[in-house]
């Protein structure tokens, strides 16, 4: 049969639902284990980076100049959300979200305009979204996460051109992903586009959907370990992206053989692992402030996981996309991650753009040079001041994504 596109996502299946949960286990592991992968006088500091007034003090700051990753969400309702939580509990942050999302979807609901209800649940959908943020390894988190789906769902359809729910059958599971076509193109060539670790497939859709303006449909997907990935976050797992080839060029609405695919963050570990699995089927890949190397070493371990520049639990989001129950089971595996593990960094891709900051605290610049230096002949645009996916106070993600992203990717899926 052929794979099914629906224009609402059902509840997540029985073992969709297993599988978030499992992550979301493993990931709650590990308060108990962490006086195990550092020494005592340093576990806490590692653990977490903040205490609940910084943290509180940081996100307000973050949204008044509505920055990442609370971005499109309102001050003053992010005011309002930070006076109901006094913890640094995840379940007493998911419930504080959750309150204003529902206050959002309710509203929404009693609009007598389209536009208006979009608005709303607009902000019902990231109200909910940073109730699951980073990752939902808590039982609220993983309720606000299914809400988070509910409300995009709903603003989703009332925006034109509409978002489609895609269910691909994938080796006795389902990739799923949101697609967007432009109007008025018979058949558009695609952007693929990976999320990251705690900005999902909404998001990635959300946030790519100028490209439809230059005549581009987009496909936003899950990286592994994350969101409804059938597969958790491990080197082989980049095979779900050639079932999402394979699918497009069954469709004859779009034009499969233009095809580009883009990752953020650490998805774009994924769109790199894509462009040297499918060189001959994608016009192009964008990295952005992915890891290759020096990343997966525990040299450069030990002193990310101390990051500010995240806002808060790096390491359990990193746990749990992997599916490890302690930092040094995590140290152990990472290694075998690194795009130099068999010369694969040495094999041939499309052509590729890299992006990234010289200040980056995530991922280390060297990852980026280090690409740049093999295989096939890379596109670059490196901001000297900027942090990881090579954004600063003057260079913002929308600004990267319309100056830089998107003429290259036009150009790039410009001829037939």
């Amino acid at each position: 049969m052929p794979p099914e596109v629906v224009s609402q996502p059902k509840r997540m299946s029985p073992g969709k639902e297993d599988n978030v949960k499992s992550r979301m286990m493993i990931a709650a592991m590990m308060l108990t284990a962490v006086s195990g992968w550092l020494r005592p006088a340093m576990a806490e500091e590692v653990w977490q980076t903040r205490t609940w007034d910084e943290l509180k003090a940081e996100a307000q700051a973050r949204a008044d100049r509505s920055a990442y990753p609370l971005a499109g969400l309102r001050a003053d309702d992010v005011r309002d959300v930070l006076g109901h939580i006094t913890s640094l509990d995840r379940d007493e942050w998911a419930t504080a979200w959750m309150r204003m999302g529902d206050r959002y979807m309710a509203k929404a609901k009693a609009e007598k305009t389209p536009a208006a209800a979009r608005a709303d649940y607009f902000q019902a959908w990231r109200n909910y979204t940073l109730g699951r943020w980073p990752v939902p390894n808590a039982a609220k988190k993983l309720e606000s996460y299914g809400k988070a789906r509910e409300a995009f769902a709903a603003y989703g359809q009332l925006i034109e051109p509409k978002i489609e729910r895609v269910r691909i059958p994938f080796e006795g599971k389902e990739v799923v992903g949101y697609l967007q076509k432009p109007k008025g193109i018979r058949a558009p060539p695609v952007l693929i586009n990976i999320g990251g670790v705690d900005q999902w497939k909404d998001s990635a859709a959300d946030a790519s959907r100028p490209m439809l303006e230059k005549g581009i449909a987009i496909f936003s997907v899950d990286m592994p370990g994350t969101g409804e990935s059938p597969l958790g976050g491990q080197p082989g797992a980049e095979r779900m992206y050639s079932a999402v080839i394979d699918y497009l060029l069954t469709r004859h609405d779009l034009d499969g053989h233009r095809l580009v695919v883009r990752g953020q963050s650490w998805g774009s570990y994924w769109s790199a692992r894509v462009a040297l699995a499918e060189p001959n089927r994608l016009r192009g890949a964008v990295f952005q402030s992915g890891p290759v190397d020096a990343y997966f070493q525990r040299a450069w371990q030990n002193d990310s996981l101390k990051t500010k520049e995240y806002l808060f639990d790096f390491v359990p989001s990193r746990l749990y996309i992997l599916g490890k129950a302690s930092v040094e089971e995590m140290l152990d595996t990472m290694p075998t991650m690194a795009l130099t593990q068999g010369g694969l960094i040495d094999k041939p891709t499309p052509p590729m753009l890299l992006i990234g900051g010289v200040h980056d605290t995530q991922t280390p610049i060297s990852d980026l040079l280090l690409l740049m230096q093999h295989g096939t002949a890379k596109y670059a645009w490196i901001n000297p001041t900027g942090g990881h996916m090579g954004r600063s106070a003057s260079m913002k993600d929308e600004v990267i994504i319309e100056a830089v992203i998107m003429p290259w990717i036009t150009q790039q899926l410009a001829t037939k």
